[in-house]
């Protein structure tokens, strides 16, 4: 077995989509699964597919491509506005993109007459993380040009939240994008199919909104994955958060003074961290560094501390006898961590799919 690694659990990947799908179905809500912290890879795809995922969803037009060209047939929504240097892929391999600039719809009208196909557009509002979409008082003359162009179906309107500045959704947020759906409808007389009010951090709002609302889709991804939300939320009750977990293998024990010796500047990262002297330490080296992984988003088991990291190692202390080389540890992730971990070559990707004989 090699190592680092990233060990993933289908089973409990399959439970946490299946979970959340259902409880959202409850609410007339539906869930687009987000794939791209795991690069679309097909097999996570697939898992997502049988736990009920009826359309799948990626930053990425290249992860998009790869689920197309293993045989992934569902609807695949692009979650970060097209390049103008990649409208013919988007129109080639996304059924649906959502959009904030006219001059990126107009050359996806474009590719998409030439290609001779319609592609389906959702039109993202800002509501105050200060991201991506259109103003609200823009919204009805944005859509005025938006429905004029040939070969461009518009599938709805939506919103992101947290991911900026953790901006919460709640009633007056989802209300609002509720209220711009309902204007554009009786402007244009037309029907909104899609009104998606963000990402995992609106799961929790959601499940405890009673009042009647338009929202009718999230896309969801760290939910997924981590069994939990952000904004510093508990986690999930019902879901897996050690679906996803990191194994490195320790390459140097030693005991060694706490403080280190000689004159002291910066170090490779332009960093100089005030140091206490605890004494001498256990401490011991990971085969595990900055340019595999977000270190700040790793949770080591309880008893080890992590100390320091450089490019390749990662190093820690353990509060009882010292650990030896050779030995495993395994940590949790945070989404920082996942996304930077599995989108490094450097990591390998283990995936636990026996049990439920996906192939």
């Amino acid at each position: 077995m090699n190592y680092p690694r990233i060990d993933i659990d289908c089973n409990k990947i399959y439970h946490n989509a299946q979970f959340i799908i259902n409880q959202l179905a409850l609410k007339s809500i539906s869930v687009t699964p987000v794939t791209k912290v795991c690069l679309g890879h097909p097999v996570i795809a697939q898992t997502l597919i049988d736990a009920g995922a009826k359309m799948l969803a990626d930053s990425r037009v290249q992860n998009i491509q790869r689920m197309v060209l293993s045989g992934i047939t569902v609807p695949k929504m692009l979650i970060r506005t097209p390049m103008f240097s990649q409208v013919a892929s988007v129109v080639k391999y996304c059924d649906i993109s959502l959009n904030t600039e006219i001059d990126v719809i107009k050359r996806l009208s474009c590719a998409a007459k030439q290609a001779r196909v319609n592609h389906d557009v959702i039109i993202m509002i800002e509501l105050g993380d200060l991201r991506e979409g259109i103003m609200p008082n823009h919204s009805i003359n944005f859509i005025r040009e938006v429905i004029s162009l040939p070969n461009i179906n518009l599938r709805g309107i939506g919103s992101n939240l947290t991911c900026r500045y953790g901006i919460a959704p709640d009633d007056e947020k989802m209300k609002q994008l509720s209220d711009i759906a309902d204007e554009i409808e009786s402007t244009f007389g037309i029907n909104l199919e899609i009104i998606s009010g963000g990402n995992s951090a609106s799961i929790n709002w959601a499940l405890a909104h009673r009042r009647s609302t338009r929202i009718n889709n999230l896309r969801i991804g760290e939910a997924i994955f981590l069994g939990c939300v952000p904004l510093e939320q508990p986690p999930i009750e019902g879901l897996h958060q050690d679906a996803i977990t990191l194994t490195a293998e320790i390459i140097e024990s030693k005991v060694k003074p706490s403080l280190p010796w000689g004159k002291r500047g910066e170090n490779a990262f332009g960093e100089k961290d005030i140091i206490q002297d605890r004494g001498v330490v256990s401490q011991a080296i990971l085969a595990l560094g900055r340019q595999d992984v977000c270190i700040a988003g790793l949770k080591a088991p309880d008893d080890i501390n992590i100390i320091s990291s450089t490019s390749d190692h990662l190093i820690i202390e353990s509060a009882r006898s010292p650990l030896v080389v050779g030995a495993k540890i395994r940590f949790s992730l945070d989404y920082s961590a996942l996304l930077s971990s599995m989108s490094s070559d450097f990591i390998y990707k283990f995936f636990n799919k026996s049990k439920r004989g996906i192939t």
